[in-house]
């Protein structure tokens, strides 16, 4: 591994975090997307993001290698101190330490922001196929997430059904706010 730097996402980035989205958005189910969003659109996705929430990316020499952000986990009140993570690495750049360094990062933000609970919505299948292998799941219990529920066949995507898994992590301390 070569220098690693990890940093917040600016709007420029967005080209390169949508070339990295872009993949998953087209040839598997890890996003339940149909279609690749508009740059533009993307650009707006990481303003309102780093409006409240980390958004970092990872880049090792000076090249984007992945990125991960929190966004709400629900917006009523009292889920103020709980958020939904997502982290997506370069196609082939998987196994090599950067989605630990990323997560680790982000649910650092997290914490020291005043957060308390990371959740993880994931595509998951009984059966793994061409789209979805269950990766994700295993990487989170890697990272100490645990699951918490599943939604079975909510989600329709390349002529197939697929699950849905929650997996939470307990980041904070959860005493008195």
């Amino acid at each position: 591994m070569g220098f690693v730097n990890i940093r917040y996402a600016t709007v420029d980035d967005a080209q390169y975090l949508l070339d990295i989205y872009s993949y998953y958005v087209k040839n598997t189910a890890i996003s339940f997307e149909y279609n690749v969003p508009s740059l533009d659109e993307f650009r707006i996705r990481i303003e309102n993001t780093l409006k409240k929430y980390p958004y970092l990316v990872l880049e090792e020499n000076g090249i984007i290698k992945g990125y991960a952000y929190a966004g709400p986990f629900k917006t009523r009140e009292a889920y103020k101190y709980s958020v939904e993570n997502t982290i997506y690495l370069k196609r082939g750049e998987n196994k090599k330490g950067y989605g630990r360094l990323l997560l680790e990062a982000l649910e650092n933000e997290l914490f020291k922001t005043g957060f308390e609970n990371a959740n993880a919505c994931i595509a998951y299948t009984e059966k793994e196929d061409e789209y979805l292998n269950n990766n994700s799941m295993q990487f989170h219990e890697h990272m100490g997430y645990r699951l918490v529920g599943t939604f079975h066949k909510c989600a329709y995507k390349f002529n197939r059904w697929y699950d849905m898994i929650w997996m939470e992590k307990l980041i904070g301390t959860h005493g008195d706010k």
